[in-house]
């Protein structure tokens, strides 16, 4: 069994749901990532999700993208990612990582050197935002071949066709993007949102993850009644962004990376304790 398979696993059985940070390899500092990854796991996340540093981050929003900018100023390519995990799993063997980036630096490295770079780092899972499940085969085969989990966004106006495309594709979980446009952008409709898992589920056992608008315990609550997982991305990494902007040292962006996720872990877990 996978890790990604094992945790949302042991989670159901558990009656709780999944809690998973997203944080931009490289932001706001290289040598920051790896610890502040440490220090997320020891505040309640379950999974953790790395962005790989792009010029063109289509789905982000201002916050994401600015955080982008920052870690390829410093330096931090797909590569460089790559070794931030493994740093990460020389201590930690358990928490699964996400990879969640843009295609072109895969094409570029090539899909079979991609994959065994991915699997000798220890990523359970890879998030390819701008690549669609009808080009999706190829890369499909060698992640299926280092045992690695594709994993794909739905949002609010894909197709009921298009989802039944993407579940047949996908595994490890699906990522639901819970508001329309970008990273950190709109207001949740927790209504909405349940309407539109159920329709996933009618075609799909994969549990799934929502985001895009998850900003604290409140917001994050409100679709852990749902969804199998919350994800947290903006907030974070603004969070992060303006403690270092201010001259935070190490200790101290640790811990606001720790009162975020602490804050959401309880949130999460009123609701899932309550059902």
């Amino acid at each position: 069994m996978s890790r990604l398979a094992k945790v949302f696993n042991n989670l159901q059985q558990a009656r709780r749901k999944a809690v998973v940070p997203y944080v931009v390899a490289g932001d706001p500092h290289l040598a920051t990532t790896v610890p502040l990854m440490h220090s997320l796991v020891a505040a309640g996340a379950d999974v953790i999700e790395i962005g790989v540093p792009f010029s063109d981050p289509m789905s982000e929003g201002p916050v994401i993208q600015k955080a982008h900018e920052r870690a390829l100023a410093a330096g931090t390519t797909l590569r460089q990612t790559l070794s931030l995990a493994g740093e990460f799993r020389k201590t930690n063997t358990q928490t699964p990582l996400v990879l969640m980036g843009y295609v072109n630096p895969i094409e570029r490295m090539g899909y079979p050197v991609f994959a065994d770079l991915c699997a000798e780092a220890g990523i359970d899972g890879v998030i390819t935002v701008d690549l669609p499940p009808e080009e999706v085969d190829t890369v499909n085969l060698e992640l299926k071949r280092v045992g690695i989990d594709n994993i794909f966004l739905i949002s609010p106006t894909t197709p009921d066709a298009r989802i039944e495309m993407i579940t047949a594709r996908a595994s490890g979980f699906l990522y639901y993007v819970a508001v329309k446009g970008v990273t950190g952008s709109g207001a949740l409709d927790a209504a909405e949102v349940a309407e539109c898992l159920g329709k996933i589920r009618r075609v799909s056992e994969l549990p799934i993850a929502v985001g895009f608008g998850i900003k604290d315990a409140a917001s994050a609550a409100s679709i852990a009644e749902y969804a199998d997982g919350v994800v947290v991305g903006s907030a974070l990494v603004d969070a992060l962004a303006a403690a270092s902007a201010a001259g935070a040292t190490q200790r101290q962006l640790e811990a606001v990376a720790t009162t975020i996720i602490g804050d959401i872990r309880a949130g999460v877990d009123g609701v899932a304790s309550a059902v």
